[in-house]
């Protein structure tokens, strides 16, 4: 899985950055229910421990709901994740992560302290076909001149400006903005590629920067902020110095 499982779970979930711990035996209880519920295909149960909205690998849609989830459930909980975690051991296969929850073997799937599924980090087949499948109406509904993009990256949108970034392969990131009352069928006013995704930190923050002639445009995801901390912040700078930022909402990712 690619490009933005680089943040909300590859930044925040991944084991390389966490100290793994052995699982609390109270821990341990409600990771055994789990495993049960998965080995009876108790979708109902399941269901239950999901935090909506459940995030899957753009531009795949999250999980919206307990209906939408069971809907879905077989194309998540394909045969090799069901395998993964119906032959797990509790005490082995499972670990506690400080804030961040508990773990499956190196971040497969997470949840929190409260029993509540947050991440899986497992695609199906059925899942990447769906993501291609996806992908490739995205290649259309852009100008043409922008649908040589590998993975879509993310949308944003501010006061003034709409702002796409593209994943074009080999860590090279293409940024491309347009007024906000254009459409992303029209010619973008600004394009500039070769641009490098930076984590900020290990709480999930992270940022891309895009540098053309002495300006540079940063488009900065907030993870983990304040509790009025807009999810994005677009701030374009002069030969060091910023001259704009605005908030941005995040439209797709």
């Amino acid at each position: 899985m690619k490009t933005f499982k680089i943040l909300l779970t590859i930044l925040v979930f991944n084991s390389s950055f966490l100290i793994a711990q052995d699982l609390k035996p109270e821990y341990q209880k409600f990771i055994s229910k789990f495993i049960l519920e998965v080995k009876n295909g108790d979708k109902e149960a399941i269901a239950k421990r999901i935090k909506f909205p459940f995030k899957r690998d753009y531009p795949i849609p999250s999980v919206k709901d307990k209906a939408d989830f069971v809907k879905r459930y077989n194309q998540i909980f394909d045969k090799v994740l069901i395998e993964k975690i119906t032959k797990s051991d509790p005490a082995k296969d499972w670990s506690e992560v400080g804030w961040r929850g508990i773990m499956l073997n190196r971040g497969d799937m997470w949840i929190d302290i409260d029993g509540r599924i947050i991440s899986i980090n497992h695609q199906s087949e059925e899942e990447l076909k769906l993501k291609n499948s996806l992908i490739a109406k995205q290649k259309k509904s852009v100008n043409s001149s922008l649908s040589n993009f590998k993975e879509p990256v993310a949308i944003l949108e501010t006061s003034k400006f709409r702002i796409r970034i593209d994943d074009l392969g080999n860590n090279n990131y293409r940024y491309a903005s347009w007024s906000i009352k254009q459409e992303m069928t029209e010619t973008p006013d600004l394009v500039i590629e070769k641009g490098v995704f930076i984590a900020d930190g290990t709480g999930g923050n992270h940022y891309f920067d895009f540098k053309k002639g002495n300006f540079k445009y940063r488009c900065y995801f907030i993870v983990l902020g304040e509790k009025d901390s807009p999810p994005a912040i677009l701030t374009v700078y002069q030969s060091g110095k910023a001259i704009l930022s605005q908030d941005a909402k995040i439209v797709s990712r």
